[in-house]
């Protein structure tokens, strides 16, 4: 398996500040099945922050609804179901059912003004592979 490319997911300016987004994409594994793949990225300034968009309680999306990531205040994410809140920063559970678990790390940087993802092979279609309406 390849590694070593980089996915443009976005771009940058496509996320506003202290927002995030979710992304559903198509994950090639390991055994080479692909398999669907939900991501939520989280912008801060300059920063990006990206999760595996599933609760460490019951495996549930993030997300109540479409893109509704954040807590009220919007600096922590939160499960919709069970409001679980999480840093954004390490993804680490800090009140909730699963106080102490974390998110699942993305590797997300910014490159040249785009928001990239490494570690991983996607699926990749004629137009790009990432469609975030995609259910």
């Amino acid at each position: 398996m390849n590694t070593s490319i980089a996915y443009v997911i976005c771009a940058l300016n496509e996320i506003p500040s202290q927002r995030a987004r979710g992304f559903h994409l198509m994950r090639v594994d390991d055994d080479g099945v692909a398999r669907p793949w939900r991501i939520v990225v989280v912008r801060w300034g300059r920063q990006v922050f990206g999760y595996v968009n599933k609760c460490p309680h019951d495996g549930v999306n993030l997300d109540w609804e479409r893109d509704q990531f954040l807590d009220p205040n919007g600096i922590r994410l939160i499960c919709g179901k069970h409001g679980a809140l999480f840093e954004l920063g390490t993804g680490r559970c800090v009140d909730g059912p699963c106080k102490g678990q974390a998110l699942q790390p993305v590797a997300l940087h910014v490159l040249d003004g785009d928001i990239c993802l490494g570690g991983v092979t996607l699926v990749e279609d004629e137009d790009d592979g990432l469609d975030p309406d995609a259910d």
